[in-house]
């Protein structure tokens, strides 16, 4: 994996705490000896969603916030330190502040939103002072703080912040679905075979125009990235000419992305460059009619890709994205076609092309899978790529 994929895990993963099935929620709760300090503590599940609302406000307008996270390296559960610890909470939190459990009695969260880079670092060290003074500067090494950023500047050292979505990861419950996910895999299997089967005659037939009208191999292989980051090589029949370059495209891609949720929606956007220069006369046509997608059948039955999911993008494309965007390629396995495709097709913006894919992660089912699949040739034949 490369670095720049690996950098990608780490500032966009996350989850939203809805997903899965959790314990019911704790009420607020006060330590013994606590109530001097006027800082009810928000129980483990209340606490993440406060954590995953913040973050989708963050995602939404823009706004900076950080998480305080302190734990205690001593292994010990009794609730006298951790009332020492609440206590420089109290000293140092605002009104506007939360403090919660991301795990009960192990792990205490404060929730910064709207801080900034030197704010977020101002909090940790005042912190610091009030632990000590509250229990010792010799028992201070028994505690551990840790503090987790998003869309938070670089700190003094210019190293990021761990991103708050790895906190999301690792504390909000997952809903196992093995059974789900098993039978997304077999659909994946038995269509993806049935289909190249099917298709083999117009392949066999593709292959011999590509060869036939340009120089070149007939099937194009590019690096997309998968989910979690993963790269992988997908498949595609050649529509362009031999080392045509990608600058156009690029560029292209840089300003839609951008651009998006900037102007007005006019129903006029479209996902891919189109009057393309370096496209092929048959290339039009593969392009047109999605033919040039039925290689991406081999990605499935191997596992790179499913029959459906959000479409995999190319590197240089995610380092456009916003924070929020990059969700789209950890939270599903991409795939041939999707939500968006049967919905928009590719007269959409990009920002709403993201939500689909976030709404399909979140929601799809076999039966889901089952209707993009049957809706697909209808939304091929109604418009253009």
């Amino acid at each position: 994996m490369t670095k720049a994929l690996q950098a990608l895990i780490r500032e966009v993963g996350g989850r939203d705490s809805q997903a899965g099935t959790a314990p019911a929620a704790r009420p607020p709760t006060l330590l013994p000896g606590q109530a001097e300090t006027h800082v009810p503590i928000l129980g483990e599940n209340v606490f993440r969603d406060a954590l995953a609302r913040e973050r989708k406000r963050s995602d939404r307008f823009g706004a900076p916030f950080a998480v305080l996270i302190v734990d205690r390296s001593d292994g010990t559960a009794e609730d006298g330190p951790w009332v020492a610890v609440v206590g420089a909470l109290a000293a140092v939190k605002r009104d506007s502040d939360a403090v919660g459990w991301l795990d009960q009695g192990a792990v205490l969260g404060l929730l910064l939103p709207d801080v900034s880079r030197n704010g977020a670092i101002k909090v940790l060290d005042r912190l610091r002072r009030e632990i000590a003074l509250e229990i010792g500067a010799g028992a201070l090494a028994a505690v551990s703080m840790r503090l987790y950023a998003h869309g938070v500047e670089p700190g003094p050292d210019g190293a990021p912040f761990p991103p708050v979505s790895l906190l999301l990861e690792a504390f909000v419950p997952r809903q196992d679905r093995p059974w789900r996910d098993a039978a997304k895999r077999g659909l994946d299997i038995v269509g993806s075979s049935v289909l190249l089967a099917v298709f083999a005659p117009v392949m066999l037939a593709v292959v011999a125009a590509v060869k036939l009208t340009s120089p070149g191999p007939a099937v194009h292989r590019q690096v997309r990235v998968g989910r979690r980051g993963d790269p992988f090589t997908m498949f595609k029949f050649r529509t362009m000419r031999v080392n045509a370059g990608h600058g156009v495209h690029q560029e292209y891609m840089a300003w839609f992305i951008k651009s998006s949720g900037k102007q007005p929606r006019t129903g006029q956007e479209v996902f891919k460059l189109t009057d393309d220069p370096r496209i092929t006369s048959p290339g039009r046509f593969l392009r047109k009619a999605s033919l040039d997608e039925l290689p991406q059948f081999w990605n499935v039955l191997r596992g790179d890709m499913s029959l459906v999911g959000p479409r995999p993008p190319i590197p240089f494309e995610v380092e456009q994205y916003q924070p929020w965007h990059r969700r789209r390629v950890l939270e599903a396995k991409p795939g041939i076609t999707g939500l968006w495709q049967v919905s928009g097709r590719s007269r959409t913006t990009f920002d709403e092309m993201v939500r689909l894919d976030l709404r399909y992660a979140r929601t799809h089912t076999l039966w889901t899978d089952i209707k993009i699949l049957a809706a697909t040739p209808r939304a091929m034949f109604k418009g253009a790529i």
